[in-house]
């Protein structure tokens, strides 16, 4: 736990233009943030440029917007690649993001070997919970493995995916559910890793996970728990691990998005002291705080702060980096660790009996089994069963004005004509060629990492590296 130095303050941050996301990335900086973790929009995280004709009103919106080397140089200017840590919340094209955060570094004079950060890369979760997938899910796990080969050889340090269990629960999932399809999908990265050939003692300590912190105390507490108890187990018993390192389960938590009320919006703020309070004392590695005002839009710096002072007041007022699980023996809490890591084990094996994660979201099991749960907590709130406060229960007739972040109406013009610069500046005849190269590897079985990297020092852009892989690998629609 914290007795030798507290979690890692990691707010997730990110809208609008590079610039803009850059001034906020500072703004946290200097305020005692820690780490820096990067929200990016819909059309990079789908793989289109900002003027691909499908990005049309979404470019910043839910994040910033990212489409060359030319917008990472400016998201991280000024800001030393070699003394922070990086989270990027991004997983069909996580690779092409990395690899413009190693080019980056290199224009620092940072090493490989000195980047510390972690890239989600949890591309299953995407087919199950959040939708933001662009090729079938075999391919895609081979880009997920090629990562993990690449950051063995040059960027040792860096965490090579972030599985994550927050987006299942955000889609309506219960905690059991969260806990046991996360590690499933955990066991198929594993074995995916395996069978390229990687030791389990050396890419088992570069993963790490990602959960939720939600609104009961105590189930979440359990939850952290039993998460830990159950993956040493997976480790030591499916993939013969023994490094430590590979046993552990390492997370960042971030506070529940869809706990948060559009309704007497300030009552969020005790929510999130609370749901990041769980997670302290469950053992998370890094915490994000939601602020207050994200039922209604991108936060306010006003609610940023609030956010990052709460985590702040926990970690130098509550007393929480005392000691080591500070509610283990409580009967309550063994009790429930108990109950979720047996419920989540039977649920792991049904996964394995439909033939592994893969196997389970091609069959629509693990989606089915979301939905349902989903539908069940509407119908507890809508009867009032479940009580949330301020939207079910303790009402307001009229709503209090807050104030709200409004975007820049400009930044997308100013984004589209940026894109248009980088091409007109760069050689036709090298970026043909890169993207090419791409081509070729991708019909193969070499590491798709390696001309990707180079197509983006050509710069080239990220839609037009995914279009490549389209034509190759295809994309993946649903089956409902």
């Amino acid at each position: 736990m914290y007795r030798g130095r507290p979690w890692t303050i990691r707010q997730y941050a990110g809208f609008g233009s590079p610039e803009e996301t850059n001034a906020r990335f500072r703004y946290l900086l200097g305020r005692g943030q820690a780490g820096l973790s990067v929200a990016f929009d819909l059309p990079t995280q789908l793989g289109y440029d900002s003027d691909d004709p499908r990005a049309i009103g979404e470019v910043g919106r839910t994040g910033v917007a990212i489409d060359s080397l030319a917008d990472m140089e400016l998201l991280l200017d000024g800001i030393p690649l070699g003394e922070v840590s990086t989270s990027m919340t991004i997983n069909a094209p996580a690779a092409l993001l990395l690899l413009l955060y190693e080019l980056v570094a290199e224009g620092q004079g940072v090493a490989g070997d000195r980047l510390r950060g972690t890239v989600q890369n949890d591309i299953l979760k995407e087919y199950i919970a959040r939708g933001n997938y662009i090729f079938p899910p075999r391919p895609s796990m081979r880009i997920t493995t090629d990562l993990f080969a690449y950051c063995a050889e040059r960027l040792p340090q860096w965490n090579t995916i972030s599985i994550s269990g927050y987006h299942i629960r955000e889609a309506g999932s219960t905690a059991v559910q969260e806990l046991a399809f996360t590690l499933a999908n955990g066991i198929a990265y594993a074995s995916a890793a395996r069978e390229a050939g990687l030791s389990p003692d050396e890419f088992g300590a570069r993963l790490s996970f990602f959960f939720n912190a939600h609104n009961h105390f105590f189930q979440e507490v359990a939850k952290f728990r039993a998460a830990r108890r159950l993956w040493a187990r997976i480790m030591r018993d499916r993939f013969g691990a023994t490094n430590p390192k590979a046993l552990a389960l390492r997370f960042h938590a971030q506070t529940g998005g869809s706990t948060l009320t559009a309704q007497q919006p300030e009552n969020n703020i005790v929510r999130v002291a609370i749901q990041a309070l769980s997670a302290v004392v469950g053992g998370a590695q890094s915490l994000h705080t939601n602020g207050f005002d994200e039922a209604l839009a991108l936060p306010t710096e006003r609610s940023v702060q609030i956010a990052l002072r709460t985590q702040q007041i926990l970690a130098a007022e509550a007393g929480a980096t005392d000691t080591a699980d500070p509610l283990g023996g409580a009967y309550f809490i063994e009790a429930l660790t108990d109950e979720l890591e047996q419920r989540a084990w039977e649920l792991i094996e049904r996964v394995d009996e439909a033939g592994g994660a893969v196997a389970a979201i091609e069959q629509g099991l693990v989606q089915r089994e979301i939905e349902e749960a989903a539908y069940r907590y509407t119908a507890q709130v809508e009867s009032g069963e479940r009580v949330i406060v301020g939207v079910n229960a303790f009402v307001e007739p009229e709503a209090e004005p807050i104030e709200l972040h409004r975007l820049d109406p400009e930044a997308e013009r100013r984004q589209v004509e940026r894109t248009a610069r980088v091409r007109a500046d760069r050689s036709a005849d090298e970026a043909a060629a890169a993207l090419a190269e791409v081509k070729r590897v991708a019909a193969g079985d070499g590491n798709l990492l390696v001309p990707m990297r180079e197509a983006l020092r050509a710069r080239c852009t990220i839609g037009e590296i995914c279009g490549v892989l389209r034509e190759e690998f295809g994309t993946y629609d649903a089956q409902l």
